[in-house]
């Protein structure tokens, strides 16, 4: 297994003038972007830094790039203070060297930062509240207590308004390195000001036992493993099949440009398969885990992970010959810290090849001809830990011209205790006297399509039986009619597998061989229904739920689905309101918000760490080509495999 380790700066011989212009920023320009803040009259060092990132170019701009030129660098920042409301919006040319834009938004909180995550802990275990709370369920050694910082979310609970809060929840960790959340200290919620550093509430909702029995998942702790399996390498003796040239990559007919940010973390650009553009832009924009729980302090459980926390930050490093097998190429990751530092993730992206099966086959039964081709696909990815969740983001590029997306959900579920026996209806017994409670992982894929370039319109596909049974004397036909979603109100749509709906883009302007326009059509595979109540506090924040796909026409400031600033958010300004302009959607650039995910029962064997479950979606060609664009692959017979006993395949 190789490691191709590539650095957060451009490759060796790549110029800065030769970068393409979604390269994300690197240590330097992160660097600079703060000194050029620093150096403006109106801020100076008390400001803190929630994030940093590249200001993509617009679509003009990059449509007249060409391979090789400068193109000019800007920044997003924003930035607040440490002790008073609010958060500035700052446009930085690096070019320059000045701050072209700012504005304060009074209303906005910053996100919560990683670095903050043990100041807050730090806070809950030195308030003397919180200390009694512990100390009435038999907890006096408070360095064996963790707590975890969770947002606050907007529940109109008096004495918090105009916070900068988070909600805590806590568990009893019994020795170095032991699980915690085997040991969940059961009623007991601090609300911390983060601005002010301090504790302004205990909430104690009453005593529950703390379950005590241990359930470990690091190697140390085990002796016993089962036998373990023969070797299974990847092996690719003379490497890869992809190219990177700084973060822009080729592989097969594919071609993007992979970028990061604090955010979203894992982001794709400028994706074509054989020249002909597909998405100019595809990341997961926002996702939610809203649980389904009135007691005590779990009701406030709605978390927006990315628009609160950020997963830039809480990206992994991964690791050769575990995250990833194979020939590996990683790529690091460069964000700011909260004082303007900067934070280094080695191998936050990796990027390998995988066999994918059989990608098409045919037997001539009376020739007893047969040909096979069997299929490779891309894989870019990333890892990120937000608390006791990991969330795995995979995506996909077959031979075929198939996008895929998945979610690999893992780590520990979200512990409570219960009476032994007796949990409650909202949720499932994991292991005497600890219970997971119901809820679900929302996700929403923001895709910027250009289907065989500008122009693009959207179509729902939809399959009914035919119902005159003049025409349907057999009563077996059906047939799929297509529409036309016309406004950004029209395409409001929900999923409906009684008719096997699906929507595809279209270019109107690009024609097949059969005189029909080229398409992409997106596969609604892990679709959600949300139980909240639209009008309650988490209905309103998490809106974007409401439908399956929204259809926006593009701008460049409409970024997130739940809005810019999620953090004690009150539910506007994403896309909700977005198409409220209901904009006309026909030929025209069109952005997909796809809403997918998990529903997630908890069971016995979620813990004490949980295998991965999957979700996603696919974009998949719809008469974007003339025909099967694998037909063109050469065949081949893999000499490396054998027959089990011995021998070679025999071809």
């Amino acid at each position: 297994m190789d490691d191709l380790h590539l650095p957060t700066q451009a490759a060796p011989g790549l110029s800065a003038a030769a970068r393409h212009p979604l390269t994300p920023l690197d240590a330097a320009e992160i660097q600079q972007v703060v000194a050029i803040i620093r150096a403006d009259a109106a801020f100076g060092p008390p400001y803190l830094f929630e994030v940093i990132e590249l200001k993509e170019p617009s679509q003009a701009a990059l449509a007249a790039y060409r391979a090789g030129q400068p193109c000019p660098r800007e920044a997003r920042a924003n930035i607040f203070l440490a002790d008073a409301p609010g958060v500035w919006r700052l446009t930085v040319s690096l070019a320059d060297n000045i701050v072209t834009a700012k504005s304060f938004h009074p209303e906005a909180r910053p996100m919560i930062q990683l670095e903050q995550f043990i100041q807050i802990e730090d806070i809950v275990r030195a308030h003397p509240d919180f200390i009694a709370a512990c100390a009435k369920r038999g907890v006096t050694d408070m360095s064996k207590v963790c707590v975890d910082p969770w947002s606050a979310g907007n529940f109109g609970v008096k004495g918090e308004e105009g916070g900068y809060l988070s909600h805590t929840f806590c568990w009893l960790r019994l020795y170095e390195n032991e699980n915690f959340y085997a040991h969940p200290i059961e009623g007991i919620n601090a609300v911390v000001d983060i601005k002010a550093g301090k504790v302004i509430r205990v909430d104690d909702y009453g005593v529950l036992p703390i379950p005590m029995a241990e359930f470990n998942y690091e190697a140390q702790f085990r002796d016993d493993f089962r036998p373990a399996l023969k070797p299974l390498d990847i092996i690719q003796p003379e490497g890869a099949s992809f190219v990177l040239k700084g973060r822009e990559i080729s592989w097969d007919k594919w071609r993007c440009v992979i970028g990061f940010n604090a955010r979203e973390g894992l982001t794709l650009h400028d994706i074509s398969y054989d020249g002909r553009p597909i998405i100019a832009r595809a990341s997961i924009a926002e996702m939610v885990v809203p649980y389904g729980v009135p007691e005590g302090g779990h009701f406030r459980k709605n978390v927006f992970d990315i628009g609160e926390y950020g997963l830039g930050k809480l990206t992994n490093s991964l690791k050769l010959g575990c995250d990833c097998l194979g020939h590996i190429a990683y790529l690091d990751a460069a964000l700011n810290t909260m004082e303007g530092g900067i934070f280094e993730i080695e191998k936050a992206i990796c990027i390998h090849e995988e066999d994918n099966g059989i990608l098409w086959k045919h037997w001539d039964f009376r020739t007893e001809r047969t040909e096979v081709r069997r299929g490779r696909k891309l894989v870019i990815s990333s890892i990120c830990t937000v608390g006791n969740y990991e969330y795995a983001f995979y995506w996909y590029f077959d031979q075929a011209g198939e996008i895929e997306f998945e979610m690999k959900a893992t780590g520990i579920i979200n512990t409570s205790a219960c009476l032994p026996g007796q949990p409650t209806k909202y949720g499932v017994e994991v292991a005497p006297g600890l219970q997971g409670h119901i809820h679900q992982h929302a996700f929403c894929a923001r895709l910027e399509m250009a289907v065989d370039g500008p122009g693009n319109s959207i179509v729902e596909c939809n399959t009914y039986a035919e119902e005159d049974e003049a025409k349907n004397p057999y009563g077996n036909a059906f047939y799929q009619q297509d529409t036309m979603l016309k406004t950004e109100l029209e395409a409001c749509r929900k999923a409906n597998p009684a008719t096997q709906r699906y929507w595809k883009v279209i270019n109107p302007n690009k024609l097949n061989h059969t005189g029909k326009p080229v398409g992409y059509k997106l596969m609604p595979e892990s679709t959600l229904t949300p139980f909240f109540r639209p009008g309650s506090p988490s209905g309103i924040r998490s809106n974007f739920m409401q439908n399956h796909l929204w259809v926006t026409k593009f701008s460049e400031e409409e970024r997130f689905p739940a809005g810019e600033y999620m953090n004690h958010s009150d539910g506007s300004g994403g896309v909700a309101d977005f198409v409220k302009q209901d904009r006309a959607l026909e030929n025209t650039d069109l952005v997909l918000w796809h809403v997918f995910g998990l529903h997630h029962q908890p069971r016995p064997e979620d813990f004490p760490v949980q295998p991965c479950i999957k979700t996603g979606f696919k974009l998949m060609p719809v008469g974007f080509f003339n025909q099967n664009p694998g037909i063109d692959i050469a065949p081949e017979t893999n000499r490396a495999s054998k027959l089990h006993g011995g021998g070679c395949c025999g071809h």
